[in-house]
């Protein structure tokens, strides 16, 4: 085969889902639903926190962070696979393939270290609330929110700039969805390096986030049962109980994709839905878990709803 077929423009095939006669469409449907309900809900988020000054806060900002990063994550993944799905055609270009990729892996990274510089954020709001102010400071809160973006771009983009090096010798990507494993696979060369790196990434992400989390919320258990203030124990659920569903919720969703893809009896189809799931399920939860344990958020958008009704 000529090897400009596998040029910087180079055409891909995507896998596909086998779909039962006439499901597409219920499928595409559902899917669409799920797409908007999650768009919505983030914007949402997003909006409140924008608008509404008594959200002007150092958790508030740093919160912003998190709906954007759902935005990301579900928008560069959902669309393409039902357009593929209604449409039957399962073709991609390589740039377009590699940034759907490089977003994907952003959005992952992205969520650890959102909820590691949150929880940070309600350590120092509980643990030390008389120097809350002092501590928080836009200049601190503005070198959290760039740290936590610019170390996520940092690793994402050297395992890409890795993975752009290797020459191509496939155009079949096994997934619905492009991702850095599935472009290693279209190399003929030595992953070895990639593969490393790739580990190495994943562990300084987990590591990172957990262990920060973990202080965090070890530190404001140990505060909780020392004071005898019962409105800062329920303070300290309230803002912290949904940063911890959420990190469950992603957890889960991530170590159910690794197992779909280490047990040979999986469908190939399941291990396709089971690595949407990722993408899918924070992006639609995440907003409604911080509706329902975060009663500042839920009382400012209750408010706005009952001006609305009431015009």
């Amino acid at each position: 085969m000529d090897n400009r077929s596998f040029g910087f423009m180079s055409e891909l095939t995507l896998d596909t889902f086998v779909i039962p006669l006439g499901g597409k469409y219920p499928i595409f449907l559902l899917g669409i639903m799920i797409y908007f309900f999650g768009i919505i809900c983030n914007l949402i988020l997003l909006t409140l926190i924008i608008m509404k000054k008594n959200l002007h806060k150092p958790m508030y900002f740093i919160l912003f962070s998190l709906p954007l990063n759902d935005l990301i994550g579900i928008s560069a993944m959902l669309p393409k696979v039902l357009s593929d799905i209604v449409t039957e055609t399962n073709k991609v270009y390589y740039p377009l393939c590699v940034l759907q990729a490089f977003l994907l892996h952003m959005y992952g990274g992205g969520i650890l270290f959102i909820l590691a510089a949150m929880s940070f954020d309600r350590y120092v709001a509980i643990c030390m609330p008389l120097r809350y102010t002092s501590v928080m400071t836009p200049r601190v809160l503005i070198c959290i929110i760039t740290l936590v973006w610019g170390l996520d771009f940092a690793l994402i983009l050297t395992l890409f700039c890795l993975q752009t090096r290797l020459p191509r010798c496939r155009s079949v990507i096994l997934n619905v969805f492009c991702d850095n494993p599935s472009l290693l696979k279209l190399t003929c060369e030595n992953t070895t390096v990639n593969n490393i790196i790739g580990l190495f990434n994943t562990a300084v992400m987990q590591a990172v986030s957990l262990s920060i989390q973990a202080f965090s919320y070890v530190k404001i258990l140990i505060t909780c049962v020392l004071t005898r203030r019962s409105e800062a124990k329920t303070k300290a659920v309230n803002t912290c109980v949904a940063q911890i569903v959420i990190l469950v919720i992603f957890e889960i969703a991530g170590t159910f994709t690794i197992l779909s893809h280490r047990f040979k009896n999986v469908s190939a189809d399941l291990q396709k839905i089971m690595g949407m799931l990722i993408f899918l399920v924070p992006p639609v939860l995440n907003p409604i878990v911080y509706g329902l344990y975060t009663s500042e958020i839920r009382s400012t958008l209750l408010n706005v709803l009952k001006h609305r009704v009431s015009i």
